[in-house]
């Protein structure tokens, strides 16, 4: 499978994208697109990266893998296409952006790109799924290659603010160096978590904002 990938990632990442596992990644994620419909469609696998340049990133938003459902998956964590209903999930986090910032946000459209363009890299773990198969595509070492994605946002960037929603992503973000960057950990904003009291109110959102302003970064403009 041939691999579309921003010009200042393949550079950052050079090293990572020669190493035998992801060849072997790319390799079986073939086979699975010929066996499979899997998402999201082979060229927005890589949208995160061809949003969002290396050098643009300023918050990082983790996810688990991609939506499974027919047309829902664009490449972009915790988004969908435009036409497709807005998923629980996000429509907390809608609910949380409009009670942390004061606003009155209603939208139409579950499709952050607005976010990603803006330097919010919306990460998932893995980049790609089986149609209704939740985590389906685990084995495929996705988590080596997105790892050290984080890593190396860590390591070569400062001041980024990484958002960790939920036990799984507060896990893939351990290793963030928290003297150079803002880690915001919360409860996931999917409905059980959020009706238990662990996702609203955690203000990530003008948390955000504050940190980039003060060091000396534009604020995201939350609102698509």
């Amino acid at each position: 499978m041939q691999i579309s990938l921003n010009p200042d990632w393949q550079t950052i990442l050079s090293e990572e994208l020669q190493k035998p596992y992801f060849n072997d990644l790319l390799q079986e994620l073939e086979k699975e697109y010929q066996e499979f419909v899997c998402f999201p469609p082979k060229d927005l696998i890589f949208s995160a990266f061809n949003y969002c340049g290396f050098e643009e990133v300023k918050v990082v938003i983790i996810g688990q893998d991609p939506y499974h459902g027919d047309g829902e998956a664009n490449g972009l964590c915790f988004s969908v296409n435009g036409e497709v209903k807005i998923p629980p999930s996000l429509r907390n986090i809608y609910r949380e952006i409009n009670d942390d910032l004061d606003s009155i946000f209603m939208p139409t459209s579950g499709n952050l790109e607005h976010w990603a363009k803006q330097g919010v890299l919306l990460l998932n773990a893995a980049l790609t799924v089986r149609k209704d198969k939740p985590n389906s595509h685990k084995h495929l070492k996705w988590n080596l290659f997105t790892d050290a994605v984080i890593q190396k946002i860590s390591d070569e960037k400062e001041h980024v603010v990484f958002l960790l929603w939920g036990a799984f992503a507060q896990k893939k973000g351990s290793k963030i160096d928290r003297n150079k960057h803002l880690v915001l950990e919360s409860g996931h904003p999917s409905p059980m978590s959020a009706n238990q009291g662990k996702w609203f109110g955690n203000k990530h959102f003008s948390k955000a904002n504050t940190y980039l302003k003060t060091n000396d970064k534009s604020e995201i403009d939350w609102f698509l």
